[in-house]
């Protein structure tokens, strides 16, 4: 029998009337009634309440208790007087004869366990003793959340006949987008390994290597500015390869996978397979944003031959976005000037128009003595406007059109309450470009440098690179990127041609990924794979609007671990170990 436990604080019932039971956990609650006093006592799996009578001996034992020392008693089980349906063991209480002091706690807590004084609390207040804060019952199930969801993704994916492989985590640097975290080598000065911003050669390596398929929830560390959608410094993803695929294999794959996680940890409605796909022109057209939240029913449309001829200035020579939302025109001006204060400090945009249609159709307020009859009707056909609907205008160069049309797409679906409840809605964002231009106006890829473009090396040679799209792929959930992947560059030259698109000579390419430029020369068979974020995918079966919710240990906002004060300081002989003076 086990010292300290017979049963957990979530399993006596009346069945156990009469036993004498030993339970440990946490004081969560004490109530002095003057002759005896109820403990509430908690562990991972409920909460029993305790009984203690005035006797001397379990008075002397009860001196040093608090809310949250940890304890273990023994008592007699008995039926409770006044019941609570509340929880599971409210039918029972246990009448202590003797309890032991486990671990003494502070009598001064930085803050409340289990309270709404918790969520008052300053979060950093709540990092730096988060061994306390994960006590809570609420971030406590999220993290048995994250666990039991990990468990159903490595269940389907060996029913899937796919095979865990772990991949180093010292390897070299790899252009994935962001930056790397360094590690210095103390055996070869001067050189540093990298953490991986991904498995990603890895994981084509295995494929060379002839494993048919290939997966691990694999930390990923990437050195990228904290948001609440992106852990900062590192996430772990849920990483699959697999050889002789294409993209409908991987989307075969993701459409049995996420709708399955999705149903078993959660109640609400799940959209199944096979997603809804969308372009990333479309989806850039559409929505303004290539992660579109499909709950929000607003379509953007480009109104800027409409307004060919306008006498308007702000929308002269001007790309014209416009978002037509039913029923808004009867909100109050005031709604109309807070949505344009916001376009404005918060989206960058240079203004945002707006008209009403009334019970007639007439156009009044904002802008409307800029919308003749003609304009007006052609208007309503591109939009679908019906009486008493609103119209939000956009005007700045295309792509700042599209990016601020997006964002006042998602706030007035969010000020509007348009948003379909309780449901997860999936869309594979398909046909990625390869390239883009950087901010200094070069040749730079746009996603995954791996991928393998569509129309393979004809397109590499003769199109412009601006226009060349890629085998490359995002699952979208609730407006959040929750996976993405693509079909690899498995061709040696065309990988060498790829590169030096985007600047990159073959010598740097023999350098710096010379593992898979050798590798492919041996005999490499057509791959692909994906990788949904494991994070941010337990923040939307949580509800939780923050990745911190569901991390066990999360970093805050300015990337500190304030726990474990890291980073911090190192020693000068530390230093010199890895051969570094700093210049700070």
């Amino acid at each position: 029998m086990n010292e300290y436990r017979t049963h957990n604080c979530g399993e006596l019932s009346e069945k156990e009337i009469g036993k004498t039971v030993k339970l440990a956990g946490w004081v969560q609650r004490i109530r002095n009634l003057g002759g005896m006093q109820f403990i509430d006592l908690r562990d991972e799996f409920g909460i029993t309440q305790i009984v203690i009578q005035n006797e001397e001996k379990i008075n002397k034992q009860c001196e040093e208790l608090t809310t949250e020392c940890c304890i273990s008693i023994e008592g007699k089980v008995v039926e409770r007087a006044s019941k609570n349906d509340k929880i599971p063991t409210g039918a029972i209480e246990v009448i202590a004869n003797q309890i032991t002091m486990l671990g003494k706690c502070k009598n001064v807590l930085p803050f409340e366990i289990n309270t709404a004084e918790q969520n008052t609390a300053r979060e950093d207040l709540r990092l730096e003793y988060r061994f306390l804060d994960l006590r809570n019952d609420h971030l406590h199930k999220n993290i048995l959340l994250r666990s039991a969801i990990m468990k159903t993704l490595r269940n389907k994916m060996d029913e899937l006949g796919f095979t865990e492989i772990q991949t180093p985590i010292l390897a070299n640097s790899s252009p994935e987008g962001a930056r790397d975290f360094l590690v210095p080598s103390r055996l070869h000065p001067g050189e540093f390994y990298a953490l991986p911003q991904a498995p990603q050669q890895f994981k084509q390596l295995l494929m060379v290597s002839g494993f048919n398929k290939y997966y691990q929830i694999a930390p990923c560390f990437r050195d990228e500015d904290p948001r609440a959608d992106r852990a900062p410094g590192e996430f772990y993803q849920l990483d699959f390869e697999m050889s002789f695929a294409t993209q409908e294999d991987v989307f075969q794959v993701l459409e049995e996978i996420v709708p399955d996680v999705f149903e078993k940890h959660s109640t609400w409605k799940v959209d199944k397979g096979p997603f809804r796909r969308i372009t990333y022109k479309e989806a850039m057209e559409d929505y303004g944003i290539d992660k579109p939240d499909l709950r929000n029913p607003l379509i953007i449309k480009d109104a800027t031959d409409i307004f060919a001829n306008t006498e308007f200035n702000a929308f002269k020579d001007k790309t014209i976005k416009v978002i037509a939302v039913e029923k808004a025109a009867e909100q109050p001006r005031k709604f109309f000037d807070n949505m344009s204060t916001f376009a404005v400090e918060e989206l960058g945009a240079k203004g945002l128009a707006w008209v009403k249609l009334d019970e007639q159709n007439q156009v009044n307020g904002g802008i409307a003595k800029f919308i003749d009859e003609a304009v007006k009707e052609k208007l309503i056909t591109l939009t679908g406007a019906k009486p008493n609907t609103a119209m939000f205008f956009i005007a700045d160069e295309f792509k700042t059109a599209q990016k601020i049309a997006g964002g006042v797409r998602i706030e007035l679906g969010k000020r509007l309450d348009l948003l379909e409840k309780e449901v997860y809605k999936f869309c594979l964002i398909v046909d990625f470009p390869m390239y883009e231009l950087s901010d200094e106006g070069t040749i730079d890829f746009n996603h995954n440098p791996f991928s393998m473009p569509q129309g393979g090396m004809d397109s590499l040679l003769n199109k412009d690179p601006l226009e060349i799209l890629a085998y490359q792929y995002d699952v979208v959930c609730n407006g959040y990127e929750m996976a993405s992947g693509a079909v690899r560059n498995h061709d040696p030259e065309l990988m060498v041609k790829a590169f030096e698109i985007a600047g990159y000579t073959r010598k740097d390419v023999e350098e710096r990924f010379g593992a898979l430029f050798h590798a492919f020369q041996y005999g490499t068979p057509p791959h692909a794979g994906a990788a949904p974020g494991l994070d941010r995918m337990v923040m939307l079966i949580a509800n939780e609007e923050n990745l911190r919710q569901v991390i066990a240990f999360p970093k805050n906002k300015k990337a500190r671990d304030l726990l474990m004060r890291a980073p911090s300081t190192v020693t000068e002989q530390q230093l010199k170990d890895v051969h570094i003076k700093l210049d700070v």
